[in-house]
Formats: structure tokens, C-alpha cells, sequence
């Protein structure tokens, strides 16, 4: 098991850089080498994250508007996903972690309760939530 931990970083590294490149290059709302959100396809039914895919590849082309659009709960939560990474990076390397944020247990759960509401909103069809589906701002 520790062999493995060794090869984490490197791979976990190559694994951000490829998924980066391949949504620079293609687009996932017309490539279909992305899967389809297994929820929605199954049910029809938008997930929180559905729209992250696309909304990450727009935020990658600089159009955060679209990006917003798309998914307004990945550009929120983002910036947090990218300090946890990175410091978890530097501490490999290092051997010490960036300044750690504790949080209450009640902001967690507050959290995951936002990101349960999100999903339950976002497949309200009546205005103004369903401006939270993918793309329901797009197309008012």
C-alpha cells in the first residue's frame, strides 16, 4: 500500500493535466467522449453537478457568464476544491500543508445540505428555478 501512495501525486498530476487538455480541446456538449451524467440519463433528472463538465470547458475559454450558466454551484465551490488540491500538492512535496481552514461540523453539514437543495431546486420546472438547470439561463 505504500508503494502505491508514492505513485499518488504523479498520477493524480497527469490525471488533472489530461482531463484539463481534454476539456480545452473538446468540447463536452457536442465531443461525446464525456459520459452522460448517470442520473440524468437514467432519470432525467439534473444532479447537482450536471453542467460541471461544460461549465469547467467555458470557464477554460474565459467565459465565466456561460460558465455561470451552466452551473453556478462548480464556480462557487471551485476556488475551495483548488486550495484543497493545492495544498494537499505542497504537502507532498514539502512535507507541510497550506493554512488549514477548520470548519464546525454545522457548516459541513450546512454544505451538503445547500448542495441537496441545489439539486432538488434545480429540477423545479417553474421560474425562477428552473434557471438553475443546465443552461436555463441560456434559454429563457
Amino acid at each position: 500500500m505504500r508503494r502505491l501512495r508514492k505513485y499518488a501525486l504523479p498520477v493524480g498530476a497527469f490525471l488533472v493535466v489530461a482531463v484539463t487538455a481534454a476539456l480545452d480541446f473538446f468540447d463536452p456538449a457536442t465531443s461525446g467522449i464525456f459520459p452522460p451524467c448517470p442520473l440524468q440519463y437514467l432519470t432525467g433528472w439534473y444532479c447537482p453537478g450536471c453542467g460541471s463538465l461544460r461549465a469547467l470547458h467555458q470557464l477554460l475559454h474565459g467565459n465565466l457568464l456561460a460558465a455561470w450558466e451552466l452551473n453556478p454551484l462548480t464556480i462557487v465551490l471551485l476556488p475551495f476544491l483548488a486550495y484543497g488540491v493545492a495544498s494537499y500538492v505542497v504537502f507532498k512535496v514539502r512535507g507541510q500543508y497550506l493554512p488549514r481552514l477548520f470548519l464546525p461540523a454545522l457548516w459541513i453539514r450546512a454544505l451538503c445540505g445547500l448542495i441537496i437543495l441545489f439539486g432538488i431546486a434545480r429540477n423545479i420546472p417553474v421560474y425562477p428555478f428552473e434557471l438553475l438547470a443546465p443552461g436555463g439561463a441560456l434559454h429563457p
